[in-house]
């Protein structure tokens, strides 16, 4: 028989186990085979059969029969063996499938070899060689990549000492370390890892407080109503918008405090806990965990997370109240109220509902109109009707107390005009409040004829409570209280040494504007003290759901639970409405879009980046990333590094200014640069065996990116950021000025994971009708 003996042209330990195996069998079985082996690698023959030109594998042709060729190097010792003068009738056993082979697959497949795998596998030989065993030159070729330098371990196992030292097995050897083109891949390093020092975020488990010399910043999200289950128009508007920049300003290392809680006071809890058959306090408390629940499912990460109804939010208050009565802002006059005869008790603007006297809109209610936005009185409103019964409601009189914002206008309007360009401002957040100013401001009252509230500590007034709009934003600082008794350092300059500079970011619906920049800053210039009044006011317009507005009443729309229920990860939901956040103009909820958005960007962009760059470095890397030369990627150097770092610097720019949906689309177009980097320098199996240094580069350069696009994606998707980063096996990294190599070589990396999921498209008419309501058709 005339045969040609092929090595593989493979580059890692798995293709020197092939090249060892049939080296060896050849060696002693066919010296003529063996013969063939020297003379094909000495003249890197091709084969003209296109199937087998690439020699991926070992192959044994036959030349005299050409169709008849075999692939697999284990087959290929077998065949050797049942060919050769060795080969004794009746041990056909030893050349059909090998329990063994299984084992040995796994083991060179996992590229880490230990002791504990050896022993078991040559202690059936009883220290007994023979070279001419199938299995034993099997065990020894697999093994022999992974131990031949470890001269502590070869010390315990003499089997391998003696198979290796046999003088044919031994030129075997020799000549296919020679002809086999190994790629160096560094063992693994126990989990040990090797990154640049310094990079991580630290997380205190302390009680924060401002710190000297440091950028301090206090983070608010307008406080939940507690009487109903937010829907998406509230959490991208408010609590999600206010989570993404204090998850950027952790991660980028500044003094962060995200606080927030539940709006408790009011007529409408006290309407509400009326129609549920509760106490005000029971129903605060079932819808306060309601709202914990589902801002945790979202990945809201507050620092806390309280609510109004507490001792510190009586004592804050009233203490605000009181200053403001003894600066004399505060008067007494006589209100007329609108009184619902049905259920006997006076209507909270938002209580009343009629007709707009400015656009029309047949559901404007007492307080503002959602259609044209104008702020109104009740008695404005063209045929009023109560909102809990439709009764026609009647005018009260009632005496009350009103902050006199006409007194604070002139001292408010210079603080505004300060505030709002040094701030940058959102543009409504400008306009509305101007607005206001624009129409000069009037005392407005802030106290109500209710029993659940805040109580006014005035003498004739111990009837009354606080109305909600002016209590409710003193609970940004009564919860800031609850959460440390330090809370004055972060509200409050200190009037003699005060070197911890505090910026106040709030985050809102456009609603609820004219009570931060006005209402709120308003009563606490009058107070005298020195409180730190807001920095940088942010304000959403309105989230319209597939048309149409959110309708927990109707059904329509998706609602907190709503999300949960679906299947869907939180963090396609941040992504989803991050990516639509109604900045400049109200934007629309879409089945169709979020399926798409899923499927075409998280999936198809920045999953396939990371998955694509992780499965190349382990299954050519052995997962450990490799020494590298950067000069060693032109297009690297020359072109990617410069738009690596512009992206970057574009990203922070958004952020830094709160242009969230920006700043969004800008960490996607880093995800797709390095999909592109990847492909435009071919990262493929053909540049890891030919051009070994350029793909030592990639693998380094597109590891880092993989590690840069998760510190910019976690603010939006910490969950995600999370997974990347013990794919990486590397703590979180902090959001850095410019691109580096924060993963050194010989650093160790996880196995790939399925970051995202496709949602079937099927999935959008099940969904649209199920949150359809009345829409449903």
């Amino acid at each position: 028989m005339s045969y040609k003996l092929y090595f593989t042209t493979g580059t890692t330990p798995a293709s020197l186990v092939e090249n060892l195996k049939i080296s060896i069998a050849a060696k002693i079985f066919n010296k003529s085979a063996f013969e063939s082996l020297q003379k094909t690698s000495a003249e890197k023959e091709e084969l003209n059969d296109g199937t087998l030109c690439n020699k991926s594998h070992p192959i044994l042709l036959d030349t005299k029969h050409v169709s008849f060729h075999l692939f697999h190097s284990n087959t290929i010792v077998k065949y050797l063996k049942a060919t050769s003068s060795f080969y004794k009738e009746g041990s056909i056993s030893e050349l059909t499938y090998l329990p063994v082979e299984a084992i040995l697959y796994n083991l060179v497949k996992s590229n880490n070899i230990s002791k504990e795998d050896i022993i078991p596998l040559i202690s059936k030989f009883e220290n007994k060689v023979d070279i001419h065993s199938v299995e034993q030159i099997l065990v020894f070729s697999s093994i022999y990549p992974f131990i031949h330098k470890n001269e502590s371990l070869l010390n315990e196992l003499s089997w391998f000492k003696e198979f290796a030292s046999d003088t044919e097995v031994a030129s075997a050897i020799q000549f296919t370390l020679q002809n086999t083109k190994l790629v160096r891949v560094p063992e693994k390093n126990n989990g040990v890892s090797n990154l640049l020092p310094n990079i991580e975020i630290h997380v205190s488990n302390e009680k924060l407080t401002p710190k000297e010399g440091e950028r301090n910043i206090l983070i608010t999200s307008a406080l939940p109503y507690v009487n109903n289950v937010p829907h998406l128009g509230n959490i991208v508007g408010s609590v999600l918008s206010a989570d993404i920049f204090a998850r950027y300003g952790k991660d980028r290392g500044y003094n962060t405090l995200f606080i927030c809680g539940t709006d408790e006071y009011g007529t409408a809890t006290e309407t509400k806990a009326l129609e549920e058959k509760v106490s005000p306090r029971e129903l605060c408390d079932k819808y306060h965990k309601i709202h914990k629940e589902v801002y945790d499912w979202f990945d809201i990460g507050f620092d806390y997370f309280g609510r109004t109804t507490t001792e510190k939010q009586t004592e804050i208050a009233q203490d605000i109240f009181m200053k403001l009565y003894n600066n004399n802002y505060l008067e007494e006059q006589v209100m007329r109220q609108l009184y619902c005869p049905e259920h006997k008790g006076y209507l909270a603007d938002r209580y009343v509902e009629g007709e707009c006297p400015k656009c029309h809109y047949e559901d404007a209610r007492g307080d503002q109109c959602d259609k044209c936005g104008t702020l109104l009185d009740p008695f404005e409103l063209i045929n009023p009707r109560c909102k809990l019964d439709n009764a026609t409601p009647i005018p009260k009189d009632s005496k009350h107390i009103f902050l006199s914002l006409d007194k604070l206008e002139p001292e408010l309007k210079a603080w505004v005009e300060k505030a709002s360009e040094e701030g940058h401002w959102s543009k409504n957040s400008k306009t509305i409040t101007n607005s206001w100013l624009k129409e000069g401001l009037k005392p407005r009252c802030i106290t109500r004829d209710l029993v659940w509230g805040t109580p006014v500590p005035l003498e004739g007034f111990k009837d009354k409570v606080l109305y909600v709009w002016f209590d409710a934003t003193i609970g940004y600082i009564s919860i800031t209280a609850n959460y440390t008794d330090e809370w004055k350092k972060w509200w409050q300059k200190d009037p003699v040494n005060d070197k911890n500079d505090v910026k106040l970011y709030q985050f809102m619906g456009k609603d609820n504007v004219p009570f931060h920049s006005v209402v709120f800053p308003a009563s606490a210039l009058g107070t005298s003290d020195p409180w730190n009044l807001l920095y940088h006011l942010n304000t959403t317009e309105y989230l319209q759901y597939e048309g149409g507005k959110f309708s927990k009443s109707r059904g329509v729309g998706v609602f907190g639970n709503n999300a949960k229920d679906t299947g869907v990860s939180p963090s396609v939901w941040r992504y989803y409405l991050a990516s639509v956040r109604p900045e400049s103009q109200d934007s629309q909820f879409s089945w169709t879009e979020f399926v798409t958005k899923n499927n075409s960007e998280l999936l198809a962009n920045l999953g396939n980046f990371v998955n694509r760059i992780v499965k190349f470095v382990n299954a050519k890397y052995n997962g450990v990333i490799p020494k590298f030369d950067v000069s060693k990627c032109p297009n690297y150097v020359n072109t990617a590094e410069k738009e690596i770092n512009a992206l970057l610097a574009t990203y922070i720019d958004d952020l830094e200014n709160c242009r969230l949906r920006k700043g969004l689309e800008t960490a996607m177009q880093l995800s797709s640069r390095g999909n592109l980097f990847l492909q435009e320098n071919k990262l493929d199996n053909s540049t890891f065996e030919n051009e070994p240094e350029k793909a030592d580069a990639i693998v380094a350069i597109g590891i880092n990116l993989v590690y840069l696009v998760s510190s910019i994606f976690g603010p939006y998707m910490p969950e995600i950021r999370d997974k990347i980063d013990q794919i990486l096996n590397a703590p979180k990294l902090r959001i850095p000025d410019k691109f580096e190599f924060w993963i050194q070589p010989g650093h160790c990396i996880g196995k790939p994971q399925y970051l995202f999921n496709r949602i079937d498209e099927k999935k959008i008419d099940e969904w649209r009708n199920e949150y359809g309501g009345q829409q449903k058709k």
